[in-house]
């Protein structure tokens, strides 16, 4: 028995561990349910309702090749015991997974649970992220050199086992509460695929302009975060993709040529982007509970203001960029992303909160919830990498830039909506049309420059210039790629 156990890679095609147990002998698909994990406080009722429509659309993928998705409800090692009882295992199979705290943990118990056994656990890379990397010099090559290799197709057919799975539990049974999110995502490959298609082919002419603000980017922007998080779609088939259509607009007459040659340049590059952040998790996991740079760590200690984490975590800051992208996201699951980086500046400069517990809320949030991004870009919004420029947004002055019409705002705080134009991004200045909306919390002026001062201050120092050294040549971006993958 070959068991290949699926986890954030939920699909049948480029599926490297499925297409190796295949070839090895009688194939287990298995998916486990591990009840600890969504007691996390990462995880949340919108990602397992996302999940569970992904299995279902893998169950029915499986299913046609001739063996239906096992699922197990229980701890990994567990699981796999009580399988090793019942059949002759001969191998493992699983993608290699950068993925939160908890799972690094597991997989660690799983690999001396193999080890103990004599189980071998096969485990090629998924993304384009290096395990045991120590800088990076010549990833941004490596990185290329894997994704221009074919896709690997699905398999032919697959051997019953005959092996009964458990019932799906529900996400209450597992202790989730309904988040409200209304307006989520589907999940599954099918609707990736949809998404895919026609972000390549007709909504992402104009995303290299367009993704920077809320009004454009939930139509301009790909939106295929959430199923490269899940594994609905693999890193490669997208990269395929966006190479196929450059092709494609190559030889196009003049016209929109130059916007969709422009728009995928900015795509292809994010891709790239994508596995650069996670690969800094893969190497150092403590980021995502402990600043990049030392000198960062207990800055904000005896600050936290619980009323302005709750006013920020429920859109009501008094700030109408701020609180209709909370808004938004709490009711979508998505935002683009600098409005993601907009929500976390103003939570660690303007509110001084430390970054642990608004990444977390964050997470919850997020259907496209993948650590290593989240938490690389967490730390960045506030500061604490010790590497990267201090970026203070201006939430006045990005709702004027971004929803200068304030469309986005008065779609998501109804209680603006009669708001006169000249006061949509400053409401406080109009108080008699504000209809319960709150005054503002804090003043951005004051303290966006109280933030600064700290900031700048720090890294003033000699010390905190000679670690910063060693952050940029573990984590630093060699930005170049090769010429030959480039040109394509």
């Amino acid at each position: 028995m070959q068991i290949v156990w699926f986890k954030r890679d939920l699909r049948i095609y480029d599926h490297a561990p499925l297409v190796e147990a295949v070839k090895r002998g009688q194939v287990l698909p298995l998916y486990i349910i591990e009840p600890k994990l969504w007691q996390q406080p990462d995880m949340s009722y919108r990602h397992y309702a996302f999940l569970s429509e992904c299995l279902g659309e893998l169950n029915r993928d499986l299913t046609r090749l001739g063996q239906p998705l096992v699922i197990r409800v229980g701890e990994a090692v567990e699981v796999l015991e009580d399988l090793a009882r019942r059949y002759e295992v001969e191998a493992l199979h699983a993608h290699q997974e950068t993925w939160n705290g908890w799972t690094y943990k597991r997989d660690l118990q799983v690999k001396q649970w193999c080890e103990v056994n004599q189980v071998p656990w096969f485990a090629p890379r998924q993304h384009g992220v290096m395990r045991g990397a120590h800088d990076r010099d010549g990833w941004a090559r490596q990185w290329y050199n894997m994704m221009s290799q074919p896709a690997l197709p699905a398999p032919e057919a697959l051997a019953s086992v005959n092996i009964e799975s458990d019932a799906i539990p529900t996400a209450e049974s597992l202790g989730l509460k309904d988040d409200n999110c209304t307006q989520r995502q589907k999940g599954g490959r099918t609707e990736g695929l949809k998404l895919l298609d026609s972000f390549l082919y007709q909504r992402g002419m104009g995303y290299t302009k367009e993704m920077s603000s809320p009004v454009t980017a939930y139509e301009s922007c790909s939106r295929i975060s959430a199923y490269l998080a899940f594994g609905c779609l693999s890193m490669r088939e997208v990269y395929h993709a966006s190479q196929a259509r450059t092709q494609n607009i190559t030889d196009m007459p003049r016209g929109n040529k130059g916007k969709w040659s422009s728009a995928m340049r900015s795509f292809s590059g994010r891709l790239r982007w994508h596995c650069h952040f996670m690969q800094k998790l893969e190497d150092e996991p403590r980021i995502e509970y402990e600043p990049f740079h030392s000198a960062y760590d207990g800055i904000r200690d005896g600050a936290f203001n619980e009323m302005h984490f709750q006013a920020w975590k429920e859109g009501r800051t008094g700030y109408p960029m701020v609180d209709a992208c909370m808004r938004a996201l709490i009711a979508t699951g998505w935002l683009n992303f600098r409005m993601r980086a907009m929500l976390m500046s103003f939570a660690s400069y303007h509110l001084w909160l430390d970054w642990r517990p608004t990444s977390l809320y964050l997470a919850t949030l997020f259907t496209d919830y993948e650590p290593g991004i989240h938490y690389s870009q967490a730390q960045m919004q506030s500061g604490t990498t010790g590497i990267n420029v201090i970026r203070i947004y201006n939430p006045i002055k990005q709702g004027r830039d971004h929803d200068p019409d304030g469309l986005f705002i008065r779609e998501w705080l109804p209680e603006l909506k009669d708001m006169p134009q000249e006061f949509i991004h400053t409401p406080w200045m109009a108080q008699s049309k504000m209809n319960g909306y709150p005054l503002p919390i804090v003043d951005e002026k004051t303290a966006r420059k109280a933030a600064a001062d700290i900031l700048y201050a720090m890294r003033r120092n000699i010390e905190h210039r000679q670690e910063a050294i060693g952050i940029v040549k573990k984590h630093g971006s060699r930005k170049r790629p090769p010429r030959k993958a480039s040109s394509r």
